[in-house]
């Protein structure tokens, strides 16, 4: 049996479905996740669904998330999106579940789901659930393809990452047909941003240090997020407006976020392999677009002194 068949299958035979996604929610995490709860809901609306996790006010665009409560691990399914390892899932324990399903795109790091379906050759998990609506009979509703589409086009920046393949464009192209979305008409509410957060865009432009092997970064503190007016996720959501930047290689920015505790950190690079350097700081991701949470500034010069390094073997190859 395949994978599309044997989630269907699952997923018809659960009547509670838990769906979770990692800390610090991105637009793929959460498109895939609560398109996935409202495609479920569209084929068996009798099923209770919850899509779970922080909320994040900054992508309420793409929908509500519902509580979680101590009840919903008994003889539920646990379908969790987007996350490659167990420390990362935000806010349920996956041993507690009945069954439990991983959905991801990210390469593998550990198996802690009962069955899992890997694939890190596609673009984002947003990809993953149009693949699995196509191949099964899930029914999509043309709100559940514009979050879709919008966790494709986030994960992607627009299909400018090297992940993006032809697949992409095929299930994409099918997506459109099939909900006939007004797919321009969505990037407003994904790039509208307001002027404090240009200014501190520029203010990181015209501040960062970049070393001589081509390794860019920034250090934000919480003096200089309320001096702007944004907070700790802005620095990250920022992070794919410096890609092209002919003198540098990789591009970091580490920023306060007080409520944890912790230093979260953006990664991006255009060569120099990265993921397995944020695997070694309490993160991980892709090979070219990583994060990490770091316990101090102690942590944070260890680490740029590993991008820096890997930026200068990757001149020395080129």
């Amino acid at each position: 049996m395949n994978q599309y068949k044997t989630i269907y299958k699952t997923i018809k035979k659960f009547n509670t479905i838990v769906i979770a996604r990692h800390v610090g929610a991105d637009p793929d995490a959460l498109a895939s996740s609560i398109s996935l709860r409202d495609i479920i809901l569209n084929t068996f609306p009798h099923k209770k669904v919850y899509t779970v996790g922080t909320p994040t006010s900054k992508f309420r665009y793409l929908g509500i998330l519902d509580k979680f409560k101590e009840e919903l691990y008994e003889n539920s399914l646990l379908i969790v999106v987007d996350t490659p390892d167990r420390k990362r899932i935000d806010g349920v324990d996956p041993s507690r579940f009945k069954f439990s399903i991983k959905i991801d795109h990210h390469p593998f790091i550990e198996k802690y789901a009962d069955y899992e379906w890997i694939d890190d050759t596609a673009s984002s998990a947003s990809q993953m659930i149009v693949e699995l609506v196509f191949k099964t009979k899930l029914i999509l509703s043309k709100e559940a393809s514009e979050k879709l589409y919008m966790g494709i086009v986030a994960d992607t920046d627009r299909f400018l990452h090297r992940y993006t393949t032809m697949k992409t464009f095929l299930l994409v192209s099918k997506l459109i047909k099939k909900s006939h979305i007004d797919f321009t008409g969505l990037y407003e509410s994904m790039y509208l941003r307001p002027f404090k957060e240009i200014k501190f865009q520029g203010f990181l432009a015209n501040n960062m240090t970049v070393t001589e092997n081509g390794l860019a970064y920034f250090k934000i503190t919480e003096d200089l997020l309320k001096e702007f007016g944004v907070d700790s996720a802005t620095a990250g959501n920022l992070i794919s407006q410096f890609n092209f930047i002919e003198e540098i290689y990789v591009w970091v920015f580490f920023s306060v976020d007080a409520s944890s505790e912790t230093i979260k950190t953006s990664i991006r690079s255009r060569g120099p392999i990265i993921n397995e350097i944020a695997s070694h700081y309490n993160g991980g991701g892709h090979i070219y677009a990583s994060g990490a949470r770091l316990r101090d500034f102690e942590q944070v010069d260890s680490l740029i002194q590993e991008l820096d390094e890997a930026c200068l073997k990757y001149k020395e190859q080129i």
